[in-house]
């Protein structure tokens, strides 16, 4: 039986509607916009007055686990803190999990994903042993917990099984990485065996994701390349240039920075995804904009991290398709993402509108910039993960949310500006109910496993507590 759901407004396929209705088929895939008066005899009708029914949002890049410290570690450091010192506490995090701490750290922040009106996740997942750096007997019990954990809370998932061969060029392996390791045969050997499990899963889909040229020689990372290509067309995740010590390791080793090196060995795609990106030179953007590779930026994160400020208006004015990533859940709030890719600029330039005035290609067409950004927050990284959806057009899985209308943040929001409104000025207490292929996940804010799925995080979060350093700045 088709339903039709009936919100106030509606954005679907790129425009705005008052007095319409979404109208989706029995298996949660869009049929389009339609009145009530012309669904079929029959179709069901879920009323949603007062509330503004949106295309679901994309998380592109996510690690779950690193939800375990977050806000524990934002103390300095003697001599200071910078992305390499953070990475310790991380690995500290990475240590602790158990199989089953790990599921229910993923489910904590799926729930949480789920609450800021992400409906899809891309895991880019790198835990792969046991504390001892010893493999399972399944080699992917800790993908298939992830997996597992976002079944449970709802949200589709693209798990893109990470490659980590080495500590750095020339570095001997660091302990903290143990449990990332995997020589390169077993890794291609242990995603085929992912990608076969998944092959007809409903709502998983899996991707390689080469983790960076410091952890991934080149040789290697053109295997896993090609792996992709030939074996399904795969969605390709790798971070690049995040810092400015990554790019100059890169040079020392290979003579060219990560992006130029990359793209001089065939591996820049419109399958491929580079994460952050932050430091390129203009003839990498180009080189970028060239193979219509997208870059998923990840501005919540890079701010905490001191990374920098991507380059958006650059981007921008190359028709570089951009995606958002939560990366390591210092916030999990994609329209802050997207906001802040805007704001960040008019810190650095001391005007407004920088992306306004930089738009063209994917961008252009003069629309408001809250609609490039919140399409940026939405189909696109549904693209960057291999999957159709994220505008709510016809055939494609209504994967949805909500927002309360009355709610103080965008009271007084019109269809017209309704994704400026989300994008620039909505809070996230405003999302009411998300919809994963037709399915009412979250209702009126509420999920059906809130607690369970609460008590348990908490009782993790104690254990890894009572594991810490007594000095903050030095977990």
């Amino acid at each position: 039986m088709p339903s039709l759901y009936q919100p106030e407004i509606l954005f679907a396929a790129d425009s705005p509607y008052t007095n319409q209705g979404l109208l989706v088929d029995d298996s949660g895939t869009v049929i389009g916009v339609a009145a009530e008066q012309s669904v079929p005899t029959g179709t069901r009708r879920i009323s949603m007055p007062g509330k503004a029914l949106l295309p679901g949002l994309a998380n592109a890049h996510s690690h779950t686990f690193q939800r375990l410290f977050r806000a524990r570690a934002e103390g300095r450091r003697d001599g200071g803190d910078t992305f390499w010192t953070w990475r310790e506490q991380m690995y500290r995090a990475a240590e602790f999990v158990s199989p089953d701490d790990l599921f229910h750290v993923a489910r904590a922040t799926f729930l949480e994903m789920l609450h800021a009106g992400i409906t899809v996740v891309g895991e880019f997942h790198y835990l792969h042993r046991d504390a001892k750096g010893e493999a399972y007997s399944d080699s992917n019990l800790l993908s298939h917990q992830v997996i597992a954990a976002a079944q449970s809370v709802g949200i589709r998932i693209s798990l893109l099984r990470t490659a980590y061969f080495r500590a750095g060029f020339g570095k001997t392996p660091h302990p903290g990485q143990r449990r990332f390791y995997e020589q390169p045969d077993t890794y291609l050997r242990n995603l085929d065996d992912l990608v076969s499990a998944y092959a007809n899963a409903e709502n998983v889909t899996v991707g390689a994701a080469p983790h960076s040229i410091r952890a991934v020689p080149l040789d290697e990372l053109k295997q896993i390349a090609e792996y992709a290509r030939t074996h399904g067309n795969l969605p390709l995740h790798m971070h690049i240039s995040e810092q400015v010590g990554e790019n100059a390791a890169c040079f020392e080793e290979y003579g060219a920075t990560p992006v130029s090196l990359v793209a001089a060995h065939g591996i820049l795609s419109p399958r491929t995804t580079l994460i952050h990106a932050i430091h390129l030179t203009e003839a990498e953007l180009a080189a970028v904009a060239e193979y219509k590779a997208t870059i998923c930026s990840c501005p919540t994160t890079e701010r905490n991290l001191g990374d920098g400020i991507f380059p958006a208006d650059a981007a921008a004015c190359l028709g570089i398709p951009v995606a958002f990533g939560t990366d390591s859940q210092a916030q999990i709030d994609i329209l802050e993402d997207a906001r802040q890719l805007e704001y960040h600029l008019r810190l650095k330039d001391q005007q407004r509108g920088i992306l306004d005035a930089s738009a063209r290609s994917d961008w252009a067409s003069r629309e408001p910039i809250g609609n490039a950004l919140f399409r940026a927050a939405s189909s696109n990284g549904y693209a960057a993960l291999g999957l159709p959806g994220g505008s709510l057009a016809a055939g494609e899985p209504a994967d949805f949310f909500t927002v309360d209308l009355n709610d103080l943040s965008i009271l007084g929001s019109d269809a017209e500006s309704i994704l400026t409104q989300a994008v620039f000025a909505s809070a996230k207490g405003a999302i009411r109910d998300v919809a994963v292929q037709g399915r009412l996940v979250l209702q009126d804010g509420k999920h059906v496993l809130n607690e369970d799925i609460r008590t348990q995080y908490q009782d993790v979060q104690r254990r890894y507590q009572a594991t810490a350093p007594s000095r903050q700045g030095d977990l």
